[in-house]
Protein backbone atom coordinates (compact mmCIF):
# COMPACT_ATOMS: atom_id res chain seq x y z
CA UNK A 1 0.00 0.00 0.00
CA UNK A 2 1.20 3.50 -0.76
CA UNK A 3 0.97 6.51 1.58
CA UNK A 4 3.09 4.84 4.29
CA UNK A 5 4.77 8.03 5.50
CA UNK A 6 1.40 9.68 6.10
CA UNK A 7 0.00 6.63 7.90
CA UNK A 8 3.05 6.25 10.15
CA UNK A 9 2.60 9.81 11.38
CA UNK A 10 0.70 10.94 14.42
CA UNK A 11 -2.15 12.53 12.43
CA UNK A 12 -3.67 9.08 11.88
CA UNK A 13 -5.24 7.53 15.00
CA UNK A 14 -4.12 4.13 16.29
CA UNK A 15 -5.48 1.57 16.01
CA UNK A 16 -7.13 2.30 12.69
CA UNK A 17 -8.07 0.44 9.54
CA UNK A 18 -7.15 2.72 6.64
CA UNK A 19 -8.56 2.01 3.18
CA UNK A 20 -6.59 3.10 0.11
CA UNK A 21 -8.99 4.74 -2.34
CA UNK A 22 -6.41 4.72 -5.13
CA UNK A 23 -5.93 0.95 -4.88
CA UNK A 24 -9.70 0.39 -4.79
CA UNK A 25 -10.02 2.30 -8.06
CA UNK A 26 -7.18 0.29 -9.60
CA UNK A 27 -8.73 -3.03 -8.54
CA UNK A 28 -12.15 -1.95 -9.80
CA UNK A 29 -10.68 -1.03 -13.18
CA UNK A 30 -9.04 -4.45 -13.49
CA UNK A 31 -12.31 -6.19 -12.63
CA UNK A 32 -14.19 -4.02 -15.07
CA UNK A 33 -11.76 -5.05 -17.80
CA UNK A 34 -12.87 -8.65 -17.16
CA UNK A 35 -16.48 -7.59 -17.69
CA UNK A 36 -15.61 -5.75 -20.89
CA UNK A 37 -13.53 -8.60 -22.33
CA UNK A 38 -15.94 -11.41 -21.47
CA UNK A 39 -19.44 -10.06 -20.89
CA UNK A 40 -19.38 -11.62 -17.42
CA UNK A 41 -20.81 -9.63 -14.54
CA UNK A 42 -18.69 -9.04 -11.44
CA UNK A 43 -20.38 -8.95 -8.04
CA UNK A 44 -18.70 -7.73 -4.85
CA UNK A 45 -18.76 -10.46 -2.19
CA UNK A 46 -19.75 -8.47 0.89
CA UNK A 47 -18.53 -11.20 3.25
CA UNK A 48 -14.99 -10.09 2.42
CA UNK A 49 -15.33 -6.33 2.09
CA UNK A 50 -18.27 -4.21 3.24
CA UNK A 51 -16.86 -0.74 3.97
CA UNK A 52 -19.96 0.96 2.64
CA UNK A 53 -18.64 4.51 2.68
CA UNK A 54 -16.28 3.48 -0.13
CA UNK A 55 -18.99 1.92 -2.27
CA UNK A 56 -19.24 5.01 -4.53
CA UNK A 57 -15.75 4.08 -5.79
CA UNK A 58 -16.98 0.63 -6.83
CA UNK A 59 -20.69 0.68 -7.53
CA UNK A 60 -22.25 0.63 -10.98
CA UNK A 61 -25.14 2.62 -9.53
CA UNK A 62 -22.66 5.45 -8.97
CA UNK A 63 -21.09 5.11 -12.44
CA UNK A 64 -18.50 2.72 -11.09
CA UNK A 65 -17.64 -0.60 -12.71
CA UNK A 66 -19.02 -3.47 -10.61
CA UNK A 67 -22.39 -4.98 -11.45
CA UNK A 68 -23.72 -5.52 -7.94
CA UNK A 69 -23.19 -7.55 -4.79
CA UNK A 70 -23.57 -11.05 -3.44
CA UNK A 71 -24.76 -11.48 0.11
CA UNK A 72 -24.55 -14.26 2.68
CA UNK A 73 -27.32 -12.91 4.91
CA UNK A 74 -30.34 -10.65 4.95
CA UNK A 75 -28.34 -7.78 6.41
CA UNK A 76 -25.67 -8.03 3.72
CA UNK A 77 -28.41 -8.10 1.09
CA UNK A 78 -29.93 -4.96 2.55
CA UNK A 79 -26.54 -3.23 2.55
CA UNK A 80 -26.05 -4.19 -1.07
CA UNK A 81 -29.49 -2.98 -2.08
CA UNK A 82 -29.44 0.31 -0.17
CA UNK A 83 -25.81 1.38 -0.38
CA UNK A 84 -24.27 -0.32 -3.43
CA UNK A 85 -27.03 -0.73 -5.98
CA UNK A 86 -27.09 -2.97 -9.01
CA UNK A 87 -28.04 -6.63 -8.75
CA UNK A 88 -28.19 -8.39 -5.39
CA UNK A 89 -27.58 -12.15 -5.25
CA UNK A 90 -27.94 -14.02 -1.96
CA UNK A 91 -26.70 -17.41 -0.83
CA UNK A 92 -26.61 -19.10 2.58
CA UNK A 93 -26.12 -22.66 3.76
CA UNK A 94 -29.76 -22.52 4.89
CA UNK A 95 -32.51 -19.90 5.07
CA UNK A 96 -35.37 -19.44 7.53
CA UNK A 97 -38.82 -18.55 6.23
CA UNK A 98 -38.57 -15.10 7.80
CA UNK A 99 -35.26 -14.51 6.04
CA UNK A 100 -36.63 -15.57 2.66
CA UNK A 101 -39.65 -13.33 3.10
CA UNK A 102 -37.37 -10.37 3.80
CA UNK A 103 -35.02 -11.28 0.96
CA UNK A 104 -37.94 -11.04 -1.45
CA UNK A 105 -37.79 -7.26 -0.95
CA UNK A 106 -34.01 -7.07 -1.31
CA UNK A 107 -32.58 -9.69 -3.67
CA UNK A 108 -32.84 -10.29 -7.40
CA UNK A 109 -31.63 -13.87 -7.08
CA UNK A 110 -31.68 -16.30 -4.15
CA UNK A 111 -29.45 -19.37 -4.25
CA UNK A 112 -30.32 -22.44 -2.21
CA UNK A 113 -27.97 -25.01 -0.76
CA UNK A 114 -30.35 -27.96 -1.04
CA UNK A 115 -33.24 -29.16 -3.14
CA UNK A 116 -35.39 -29.40 -0.01
CA UNK A 117 -34.89 -25.70 0.80
CA UNK A 118 -35.73 -24.72 -2.77
CA UNK A 119 -38.94 -26.73 -2.75
CA UNK A 120 -39.90 -25.29 0.64
CA UNK A 121 -39.70 -21.69 -0.56
CA UNK A 122 -40.24 -21.82 -4.33
CA UNK A 123 -43.85 -20.63 -4.11
CA UNK A 124 -42.74 -17.50 -2.24
CA UNK A 125 -40.19 -16.68 -4.95
CA UNK A 126 -42.67 -17.32 -7.73
CA UNK A 127 -45.12 -14.82 -6.21
CA UNK A 128 -42.51 -12.04 -6.42
CA UNK A 129 -40.72 -13.07 -9.59
CA UNK A 130 -37.40 -13.63 -7.82
CA UNK A 131 -34.95 -15.85 -9.67
CA UNK A 132 -33.77 -19.02 -7.94
CA UNK A 133 -30.51 -20.90 -8.17
CA UNK A 134 -28.90 -23.96 -6.65
CA UNK A 135 -25.36 -24.27 -5.36
CA UNK A 136 -23.67 -27.42 -6.57
CA UNK A 137 -20.64 -29.17 -5.10
CA UNK A 138 -18.33 -30.29 -7.95
CA UNK A 139 -16.45 -32.53 -5.49
CA UNK A 140 -13.24 -31.11 -6.91
CA UNK A 141 -10.87 -29.64 -4.32
CA UNK A 142 -8.45 -26.89 -5.23
CA UNK A 143 -7.96 -25.52 -1.71
CA UNK A 144 -5.02 -26.44 0.50
CA UNK A 145 -6.60 -25.54 3.86
CA UNK A 146 -9.63 -27.78 4.63
CA UNK A 147 -11.35 -25.05 6.67
CA UNK A 148 -11.51 -22.89 3.54
CA UNK A 149 -12.16 -25.64 1.00
CA UNK A 150 -15.85 -25.78 0.01
CA UNK A 151 -15.28 -29.18 -1.60
CA UNK A 152 -13.42 -30.89 1.23
CA UNK A 153 -14.81 -34.29 2.28
CA UNK A 154 -18.02 -33.87 4.25
CA UNK A 155 -18.48 -30.25 3.19
CA UNK A 156 -21.97 -28.92 3.93
CA UNK A 157 -21.79 -26.54 0.97
CA UNK A 158 -23.39 -27.42 -2.34
CA UNK A 159 -25.41 -30.29 -3.76
CA UNK A 160 -23.53 -33.35 -5.03
CA UNK A 161 -24.34 -34.62 -8.51
CA UNK A 162 -25.85 -37.84 -7.12
CA UNK A 163 -28.31 -35.79 -5.04
CA UNK A 164 -29.46 -33.53 -7.87
CA UNK A 165 -32.75 -34.66 -9.48
CA UNK A 166 -32.37 -34.92 -13.25
CA UNK A 167 -35.41 -32.72 -13.90
CA UNK A 168 -34.69 -30.10 -11.22
CA UNK A 169 -34.08 -27.31 -13.75
CA UNK A 170 -37.63 -27.73 -15.02
CA UNK A 171 -38.99 -26.78 -11.59
CA UNK A 172 -38.10 -23.11 -12.05
CA UNK A 173 -34.37 -23.00 -11.34
CA UNK A 174 -32.66 -20.26 -13.36
CA UNK A 175 -29.02 -21.08 -12.76
CA UNK A 176 -26.29 -22.94 -10.91
CA UNK A 177 -23.62 -21.63 -8.58
CA UNK A 178 -20.33 -23.33 -7.78
CA UNK A 179 -17.33 -22.25 -5.72
CA UNK A 180 -14.08 -24.13 -5.13
CA UNK A 181 -11.37 -21.47 -4.84
CA UNK A 182 -9.57 -19.55 -2.11
CA UNK A 183 -6.97 -16.93 -3.07
CA UNK A 184 -6.13 -18.81 -6.28
CA UNK A 185 -5.07 -18.20 -9.86
CA UNK A 186 -6.96 -18.87 -13.07
CA UNK A 187 -5.50 -22.33 -13.59
CA UNK A 188 -7.42 -23.60 -10.54
CA UNK A 189 -10.61 -22.11 -11.97
CA UNK A 190 -10.01 -23.64 -15.41
CA UNK A 191 -9.65 -27.09 -13.87
CA UNK A 192 -12.82 -26.60 -11.83
CA UNK A 193 -14.80 -25.42 -14.86
CA UNK A 194 -13.72 -28.50 -16.79
CA UNK A 195 -15.01 -30.80 -14.04
CA UNK A 196 -18.29 -28.92 -13.76
CA UNK A 197 -18.90 -28.98 -17.49
CA UNK A 198 -18.13 -32.67 -17.75
CA UNK A 199 -20.33 -33.76 -14.85
CA UNK A 200 -23.20 -31.25 -14.90
CA UNK A 201 -23.71 -30.76 -18.64
CA UNK A 202 -27.44 -31.73 -18.70
CA UNK A 203 -28.14 -29.06 -16.07
CA UNK A 204 -25.92 -26.37 -17.60
CA UNK A 205 -27.84 -26.69 -20.85
CA UNK A 206 -30.88 -25.26 -19.12
CA UNK A 207 -29.14 -22.45 -17.20
CA UNK A 208 -30.05 -18.82 -17.77
CA UNK A 209 -26.97 -17.90 -15.73
CA UNK A 210 -23.95 -19.63 -14.20
CA UNK A 211 -22.21 -18.19 -11.13
CA UNK A 212 -18.57 -19.31 -10.86
CA UNK A 213 -18.21 -18.08 -7.28
CA UNK A 214 -15.33 -16.34 -5.57
CA UNK A 215 -11.76 -17.01 -4.53
CA UNK A 216 -10.42 -15.63 -7.85
CA UNK A 217 -7.36 -13.48 -6.99
CA UNK A 218 -7.88 -11.45 -10.15
CA UNK A 219 -6.13 -8.26 -9.01
CA UNK A 220 -2.95 -10.03 -7.92
CA UNK A 221 0.10 -9.04 -9.96
CA UNK A 222 0.82 -12.56 -11.24
CA UNK A 223 -2.79 -13.44 -12.06
CA UNK A 224 -3.35 -15.06 -15.47
CA UNK A 225 -6.00 -12.71 -16.84
CA UNK A 226 -5.97 -14.21 -20.34
CA UNK A 227 -6.74 -17.69 -19.02
CA UNK A 228 -9.57 -16.37 -16.85
CA UNK A 229 -11.13 -14.44 -19.68
CA UNK A 230 -10.87 -17.27 -22.18
CA UNK A 231 -12.43 -19.65 -19.66
CA UNK A 232 -15.32 -17.28 -18.97
CA UNK A 233 -15.95 -16.68 -22.67
CA UNK A 234 -15.91 -20.40 -23.37
CA UNK A 235 -18.47 -21.04 -20.62
CA UNK A 236 -20.76 -18.38 -22.01
CA UNK A 237 -20.45 -19.51 -25.62
CA UNK A 238 -20.88 -23.19 -24.89
CA UNK A 239 -23.90 -22.89 -22.60
CA UNK A 240 -25.45 -19.60 -23.73
CA UNK A 241 -25.72 -18.42 -20.12
CA UNK A 242 -24.91 -15.13 -18.43
CA UNK A 243 -21.76 -15.66 -16.36
CA UNK A 244 -21.31 -14.14 -12.90
CA UNK A 245 -18.08 -13.88 -10.91
CA UNK A 246 -18.19 -12.86 -7.27
CA UNK A 247 -14.74 -11.93 -5.95
CA UNK A 248 -14.38 -10.46 -2.50
CA UNK A 249 -10.68 -10.32 -1.81
CA UNK A 250 -9.85 -9.22 -5.36
CA UNK A 251 -11.96 -6.09 -4.95
CA UNK A 252 -9.98 -4.78 -1.97
CA UNK A 253 -6.74 -6.77 -2.30
CA UNK A 254 -3.82 -4.71 -0.91
CA UNK A 255 -6.24 -1.81 -0.44
CA UNK A 256 -5.98 -1.33 3.30
CA UNK A 257 -3.71 -1.44 6.34
CA UNK A 258 -4.18 -1.67 10.08
CA UNK A 259 -2.24 1.04 11.91
CA UNK A 260 -0.88 -0.22 15.24
CA UNK A 261 1.36 1.16 17.96
CA UNK A 262 3.91 -0.47 20.27
CA UNK A 263 2.68 -0.08 23.87
CA UNK A 264 5.27 -2.06 25.81
CA UNK A 265 8.26 -4.36 25.43
CA UNK A 266 9.07 -7.07 27.96
CA UNK A 267 11.36 -10.10 28.06
CA UNK A 268 10.85 -13.87 28.16
CA UNK A 269 12.67 -16.29 25.87
CA UNK A 270 12.80 -13.33 23.46
CA UNK A 271 11.55 -9.73 23.45
CA UNK A 272 7.75 -9.57 23.75
CA UNK A 273 6.20 -6.59 21.99
CA UNK A 274 2.75 -5.53 23.16
CA UNK A 275 0.64 -3.77 20.52
CA UNK A 276 -2.57 -1.74 20.85
CA UNK A 277 -4.39 -4.22 18.60
CA UNK A 278 -5.52 -7.82 19.06
CA UNK A 279 -5.09 -10.76 16.70
CA UNK A 280 -8.14 -12.40 18.29
CA UNK A 281 -10.36 -9.32 18.02
CA UNK A 282 -9.08 -7.36 15.05
CA UNK A 283 -7.30 -9.79 12.69
CA UNK A 284 -8.83 -13.22 13.47
CA UNK A 285 -7.50 -14.80 10.26
CA UNK A 286 -4.04 -14.60 11.85
CA UNK A 287 -5.23 -17.28 14.28
CA UNK A 288 -7.83 -19.08 12.15
CA UNK A 289 -6.21 -19.51 8.75
CA UNK A 290 -3.37 -19.06 9.94
CA UNK A 291 -2.21 -15.92 8.19
CA UNK A 292 0.94 -13.85 8.69
CA UNK A 293 0.55 -10.19 7.72
CA UNK A 294 3.43 -8.28 6.23
CA UNK A 295 4.47 -5.29 8.36
CA UNK A 296 5.84 -1.95 7.20
CA UNK A 297 7.79 0.17 9.68
CA UNK A 298 10.31 2.98 9.86
CA UNK A 299 14.02 2.33 10.43
CA UNK A 300 15.88 5.60 10.59
CA UNK A 301 14.96 7.49 7.44
CA UNK A 302 13.97 4.34 5.57
CA UNK A 303 10.74 2.38 5.21
CA UNK A 304 11.27 -1.35 5.78
CA UNK A 305 9.04 -4.38 5.47
CA UNK A 306 9.12 -7.70 7.30
CA UNK A 307 7.05 -10.84 6.83
CA UNK A 308 8.97 -13.41 8.86
CA UNK A 309 11.37 -13.86 11.77
CA UNK A 310 14.50 -13.08 9.76
CA UNK A 311 16.05 -9.84 10.93
CA UNK A 312 18.68 -8.35 13.18
CA UNK A 313 16.22 -8.05 16.08
CA UNK A 314 13.76 -10.89 16.59
CA UNK A 315 10.68 -10.56 18.76
CA UNK A 316 7.17 -11.90 19.34
CA UNK A 317 4.29 -9.53 18.57
CA UNK A 318 1.39 -9.87 20.98
CA UNK A 319 -2.21 -8.72 20.97
CA UNK A 320 -4.04 -6.71 23.62
CA UNK A 321 -6.57 -9.25 24.90
CA UNK A 322 -6.17 -11.63 27.83
CA UNK A 323 -6.19 -14.67 25.51
CA UNK A 324 -2.84 -16.39 26.01
CA UNK A 325 -2.64 -17.22 22.33
CA UNK A 326 -3.38 -13.67 21.17
CA UNK A 327 -0.10 -13.52 19.24
CA UNK A 328 0.66 -12.30 15.71
CA UNK A 329 3.83 -14.36 15.46
CA UNK A 330 7.57 -14.00 15.63
CA UNK A 331 9.03 -11.26 13.45
CA UNK A 332 12.49 -9.96 12.66
CA UNK A 333 13.16 -6.21 12.45
CA UNK A 334 16.21 -4.25 11.34
CA UNK A 335 16.60 -2.81 14.85
CA UNK A 336 14.82 -3.04 18.21
CA UNK A 337 11.32 -1.58 18.21
CA UNK A 338 10.57 1.22 20.64
CA UNK A 339 7.51 2.13 22.69
CA UNK A 340 5.30 4.48 20.67
CA UNK A 341 6.56 3.23 17.31
CA UNK A 342 3.97 2.76 14.57
CA UNK A 343 3.55 -0.44 12.54
CA UNK A 344 1.43 -0.91 9.42
CA UNK A 345 -0.07 -4.40 9.01
CA UNK A 346 -0.61 -4.91 5.29
CA UNK A 347 -3.65 -6.12 3.30
CA UNK A 348 -6.12 -5.64 6.13
CA UNK A 349 -9.11 -4.32 4.16
CA UNK A 350 -10.28 -7.82 3.28
CA UNK A 351 -11.95 -10.03 5.89
CA UNK A 352 -10.26 -8.44 8.92
CA UNK A 353 -12.56 -5.40 8.95
CA UNK A 354 -15.73 -7.49 8.70
CA UNK A 355 -14.62 -10.05 11.32
CA UNK A 356 -13.69 -7.75 14.20
CA UNK A 357 -15.14 -8.41 17.66
CA UNK A 358 -15.28 -6.61 20.99
CA UNK A 359 -14.00 -9.54 23.08
CA UNK A 360 -12.59 -8.23 26.39
CA UNK A 361 -14.41 -4.98 25.70
CA UNK A 362 -11.61 -3.95 23.36
CA UNK A 363 -12.74 -1.12 21.15
CA UNK A 364 -12.82 -1.73 17.43
CA UNK A 365 -10.16 0.09 15.39
CA UNK A 366 -11.30 3.34 13.82
CA UNK A 367 -11.85 3.36 10.05
CA UNK A 368 -10.22 5.90 7.77
CA UNK A 369 -9.61 6.57 4.08
CA UNK A 370 -6.50 7.84 2.33
CA UNK A 371 -6.92 9.27 -1.15
CA UNK A 372 -4.27 10.58 -3.51
CA UNK A 373 -6.61 11.53 -6.36
CA UNK A 374 -5.87 15.24 -5.91
CA UNK A 375 -2.15 14.66 -6.29
CA UNK A 376 -1.63 14.93 -2.55
CA UNK A 377 -2.32 12.23 0.03
CA UNK A 378 -5.39 13.17 2.06
CA UNK A 379 -6.51 11.22 5.13
CA UNK A 380 -10.12 11.35 6.33
CA UNK A 381 -11.55 9.63 9.38
CA UNK A 382 -14.73 7.74 8.47
CA UNK A 383 -15.77 6.32 11.83
CA UNK A 384 -14.65 6.06 15.45
CA UNK A 385 -16.06 3.26 17.60
CA UNK A 386 -16.82 3.70 21.29
CA UNK A 387 -18.48 2.23 24.36
CA UNK A 388 -21.95 2.18 22.83
CA UNK A 389 -20.78 -0.14 20.04
CA UNK A 390 -19.72 -2.65 22.71
CA UNK A 391 -22.81 -2.20 24.90
CA UNK A 392 -25.41 -2.26 22.15
CA UNK A 393 -24.40 -5.67 20.81
CA UNK A 394 -25.19 -7.23 24.20
CA UNK A 395 -28.42 -7.36 26.18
Amino acid sequence: MAHEELLLGQDVPSPCFVVDADRLRKNAAILNSVQERTGARVLLALKSYACWKTFPLLSRAMQGPLWGTCASSVDEARLGREDFGGEVHAFAAAWTRAEVEELLTLADTIVFNSVAQWRTYRDLLAQRGIEAGLRINPEHSEGTVPMYDPCSPGSRLGIRLRHLPRDIMDEGISGLHFHTLCEQNADAFARTAEVVERNFAPFLEKCKWINVGGGHHITRDDYDMDLLCSSLVRLHERWGAQIYVEPGEAVALNAGVLVATVLDITEADMPLVQLDISAACHTPDVLEMPYRPRIVYEHGDELCETADENGAWRCRLGGKSCLAGDVFGEYGFAAPLRVGQRLLLQDMAIYSMVKTTTFNGLRLPSIGLVDGASGKDVFSLLHVFGYEDFRNRLA
